[in-house]
């Protein structure tokens, strides 16, 4: 499964996200930060429709809102 999190460091509902995978330790999330790279910036308005962080893009597909990002993936532990 590949999990891409599309976020900016300043957003606080991207660092609540943030904060949540690093404390469960999970390496498995592809970190872009769209105000740092212009390629990622187009891509998330371009698969998911709209420039709003954080999105976790769980194999090419978008889910918003932080809240629901993280029940997400405490309900998907990483594999081992």
């Amino acid at each position: 499964m590949k999990l891409e999190l599309y976020k900016f460091d300043a957003c606080p509902y991207c660092r609540r996200v943030m904060r949540m995978i690093e404390k469960s330790g999970r390496t498995d999330v592809e970190m872009h930060d769209i105000h740092e790279n212009a390629e990622d910036r187009k891509r998330l308005i371009a698969v998911g429709g709209k420039e709003q962080v954080p999105c976790l893009f769980i194999d090419g597909d978008p889910m918003y809102e932080s809240l629901d990002i993280i029940a997400w993936l405490e309900a998907h532990p990483q594999e081992a």
